[in-house]
């Protein structure tokens, strides 16, 4: 698994030049070089260090520390050559593989136990990959030269019903787990909450619907944006998705090296909150819940319990979802027929992650673990939750239970999103 990790890494990296490796592309991002240089030594941590005795760090302190080093400033660092980086990511993992081999993963640690902290520094990994893929999206100078090795499958070019709607019973469900072999902790304790019916989209929102919100004068019309919405338009004078661009009389956009028209018939991309929600508004409709947005994507009504995925428990494959990163854009809404949830929404895991209307909390009886500074510290209401993954997302960091977050006016990510709207 962490062998798989490392290929992938090396992979998205192969076509950076040293300058690219670490010129700081945006303040947002931190250079390629720090990511690698943190993916290492982050490794080194919980698979060396940490595994004997009470945890002594939780991020190894010095120039790899986010919280010493945030991202404006890593540009400055001293850091390393490729060559020199490579060299220390090859020796951390030959010690980490050394210790491996006397791991007790079934009597030993309470870290250790089912492997529990090999899966959390892969998982590490992948979520770095995808950080650098947002780097590389922003890329100053020459568009990043993507290594393409994944073929999206065919799907119908006109969306069927775009805008449908789903019905969701209501009802007690269950909501997060209690898994300690993969999941984070604020992915626990799998809790009840009590939902009252909804109705949810069956698809996410493309860019054929955003368009039409667009051309109703949506970014214009104050109705539809919060307080907060409006003011950080007025501040930021966006008037597209992040990457969009207008082509004459049409728009076209950029993923990575390759600009193309804007599909109406794909899932629309590097949306903030903000903009999401005055979408919603404009349709008469709202951004689900977390526990909304959960339930309809795991809760099975007639079984009486929750799918790991939309499609069950069988792991996700880049054939099952657009995951895996290798496509580098996102696919035509219905083109993952087996991608479908208990009450027929699709497209839940994989091509964009959704925003939520709910901010990052705890759940009732979270216990943070293995360290506070994964999820705890940024409990509160400054983070909006996201849910589902994105065609930039790893399979082994992605299922029903996850949970991402970011500030509602983030755009680089791979984000967009569905609407939702009470029963009335």
């Amino acid at each position: 698994m962490l062998e798989e990790a490392r290929d992938r890494t090396l992979l998205l990296i192969a076509p950076l030049s040293e300058q690219d490796l670490h010129r700081q592309h945006d303040p947002l991002m931190s250079p390629v070089i720090w990511d690698l240089g943190h993916i290492a030594h982050f490794e080194e941590l919980w698979l060396t260090r940490n595994l004997d005795g009470p945890v002594e760090f939780v991020e190894m302190p010095g120039m790899y520390n986010p919280f010493e080093n945030p991202r404006p400033v890593r540009g400055g660092l001293a850091l390393p050559s490729s060559n020199e980086c490579g060299v220390e990511m090859e020796k951390i993992r030959a010690r980490v593989l050394e210790r491996l081999r006397s791991a007790d993963l079934e009597d030993g640690s309470d870290l250790l136990r089912d492997g529990y902290v090999y899966a959390m520094v892969a998982q590490h990994e992948y979520q770095h990959d995808e950080t650098i893929l947002q780097t590389l999206q922003l890329k100053a100078g020459a568009p990043y030269r993507a290594p393409r090795r994944a073929r999206l499958p065919s799907a119908p070019s006109v969306v069927p019903n775009d805008g449908e709607m789903v019905r969701f019973p209501g009802g007690r469900v269950t909501m997060g787990t209690d898994d300690r072999s993969r999941a984070y902790d604020n992915e626990r304790p799998r809790h009840w909450v009590a939902l009252e019916p909804f109705w949810i989209d069956r698809y996410p929102v493309t860019n054929g619907a955003y368009l039409a919100f667009m051309d109703a004068g949506g970014y214009e019309t104050r109705a539809w944006w919060s307080d907060a919405g409006w003011q950080w338009l007025q501040d930021a004078q966006i008037r597209a998705p992040k990457y969009w661009q207008r082509d004459g009389a049409a728009w076209s956009t950029r993923s990575m090296d390759i600009i193309e028209r804007v599909d109406p018939a794909k899932p629309v991309s590097h949306v903030c909150y903000y903009e999401a929600d005055a979408f919603a508004r404009w349709t008469g409709k709202r951004l689900p819940t977390e526990s909304e947005w959960e339930a309809a994507a795991s809760w099975d009504p007639v079984a009486g319990r929750a799918r790991t995925y939309p499609w069950g428990d069988e792991p996700a494959t880049a054939q099952l979802a657009n995951v895996d990163q290798l496509s580098f854009g996102t696919a035509r809404v219905g083109a993952y027929p087996r991608n479908v949830s208990p009450i027929g929404c699709q497209g839940m895991i994989g091509d964009v992650w959704e925003w939520t209307s709910s901010d990052f909390t705890g759940y009732p009886g979270f216990v943070s673990y293995p360290y506070r500074e994964y999820s705890e510290v940024f409990f509160g209401n400054e983070y909006k939750v996201l849910r589902g993954g994105s065609w930039a997302t790893r399979p082994g960091a992605i299922r029903n239970t996850f949970r991402n977050w970011d500030y509602p006016i983030r755009r680089q990510i791979f984000s967009g999103f569905r609407c939702a709207r009470s029963e009335q």
